[in-house]
């Protein structure tokens, strides 16, 4: 066993864990799972194929728990109609389709779902605790736990957006934030660590929660024990209410993610995209052959230029690799900023805002931006380190993850990896044969011909 510090700051014990403990008309955008309301007016259809597994054997396509073809059919308040048609949702997505009836049915039945961002699965766990809350009553009902305080944000721009018309209030528990003795909103969306506090410290009560969703779980799983701090927060709960509503979403379900969500999620119904939809396919991808680590420095000051077209996020493995890297470009006069876990919160704020609204084009992080970030005009990618695993093998889950932060909702994207040794082109050419695809070598003796191609990428 080994103590590290999670997100949040906390210490926290890496281990094994044990779950065993106690409307308006609508406008004409197609449906898909938008940043934030800026982008309702860019959303494409979802095209994603949808597998459902039903605790209660109810699979009969004539139940009305089988599938919905409007938001209409869900029984929602006008409120909550309005603020969905407000987003720029039409209709829901496929995951949505048949989510939304199964999340939304009394009683209260739990969840289990695998879906990459992108799909529609946040504005389906939100519109879950939205419709959940009881507003006369003022106490926390509704509780969501994501690895990151990025995360934490953007699933908070969803909840304030699609709940605008309703009188649902809600509160962060992330590090630094602000808040007061006791926390009464109805919805409370932060991070393990910071969450599990607060109810440690009776800031938050959980005694009325009727609704706990979990994001990006296998990142929960990680080395960091995030995990850990998760369990207690729904032992906490369940310490007064035996039936609330479990949410679990995940972008990927490896056995240790599988024996945990069935433990901590029992009877649930699952929801799961084919194996194959789980892939970066629209995203084109190129490795550049570096001569050595010092190398690959001068070919991202190259390519800077293209690196401003649209936004990028470099991604390194190490913090202090980030951080010098960033020091390395602003000393010769680009402007870059850096990204990690243990940069003060609200510089992570103020960073990950900027970017977000283009103020800076750049941003170069470790894999703390890797997970469920949606930025549109992110079109580029690079992976100046290639992920590996904690033994040092070849991580292409993480892969997946940073490269699906471009390309989002059917855009052009660009991914390109580099590699400056026998063993890190061993780790691109595993991710070629795991992924099932080819990864295009681009020369970086030429750099006019290497921005001619990657310019020509970019237009296609």
């Amino acid at each position: 066993m080994s103590l590290q510090k999670d997100d949040d700051g906390f210490i926290t014990a890496a281990a094994a864990l044990s779950v065993n403990d106690p409307p308006p008309p609508p406008p004409p955008a197609e449906s898909a799972e938008p940043a934030g309301p800026s982008d309702a007016s860019r959303l494409l259809k979802s095209s994603f194929d949808v597998h459902v597994t039903l605790a209660d054997h109810q699979a009969d396509p004539n139940s009305p728990l089988y599938s919905i073809k409007t938001f209409d059919e869900l029984g929602l308040s006008p409120d909550l109609l309005k603020g969905i048609y407000g987003m720029g949702f039409s209709k829901p997505s496929k995951i949505q389709e048949r989510a939304l009836p199964l999340l939304l049915a009394n009683p209260p039945q739990n969840m289990i779902g695998q879906s990459q961002s992108g799909t529609g699965k946040t504005a389906a766990f939100v519109l879950t605790m939205l419709s959940r809350v009881d507003v006369s009553l003022n106490a926390v009902q509704a509780i969501c736990i994501t690895p990151t305080r990025e995360l934490a944000r953007q699933i908070m721009t969803v909840v304030n957006a699609m709940g605008k018309f309703t009188q649902v209030t809600t509160e962060y528990a992330i590090r630094d934030h602000n808040i007061g003795s006791k926390i009464t909103q109805h919805i409370v969306v932060g991070t393990p660590g910071t969450m599990s506090d607060f109810i440690r410290r009776r800031i938050i009560d959980p005694t009325k929660v009727k609704v706990f969703v979990l994001d990006e779980a296998d990142n929960m799983l990680d080395q960091n024990g995030l995990g850990d701090h998760t369990l207690r927060v729904k032992n906490e709960i369940m310490k007064h209410n035996k039936n609330f509503q479990i949410v679990l979403f995940s972008a990927t379900f490896p056995d240790t993610v599988r024996t945990f969500a069935s433990k901590f999620a029992p009877r649930a119904n699952e929801i799961r995209l084919k194996a194959e939809e789980l892939s970066v396919e629209g995203i084109k991808q190129f490795y550049m052959d570096c001569k050595d680590e010092d190398a690959k420095f001068q070919v991202l000051v190259e390519l800077y230029n293209i690196l401003t077209i649209g936004s990028s996020i470099i991604f390194c493995k190490k913090r202090e690799n980030a951080d010098e890297i960033a020091r390395r470009m602003v000393a010769q006069g680009h402007q870059v900023t850096s990204l990690h876990g243990a940069k003060d919160a609200m510089e992570r704020d103020r960073t990950i805002d900027d970017f977000r609204e283009g103020k800076t084009k750049v941003l170069i992080t470790t894999n703390v931006a890797a997970r469920g970030l949606d930025i549109l005009q992110v079109n580029m990618v690079i992976n100046y380190d290639m992920p590996v695993d904690a033994r040092g093998q070849p991580d292409w889950e993480t892969y997946l993850h940073r490269v699906g932060r471009t390309g989002r909702f059917g855009r052009t994207g660009i991914a390109i990896n580099f590699v400056h040794d026998k063993r890190t082109w061993q780790d691109m050419h595993a991710m070629e044969q795991a992924l099932g695809m080819n990864i295009a070598r681009i020369e970086t003796n030429d750099f006019d011909e290497m921005e001619e191609t990657l310019k020509k990428s970019l237009k296609a």
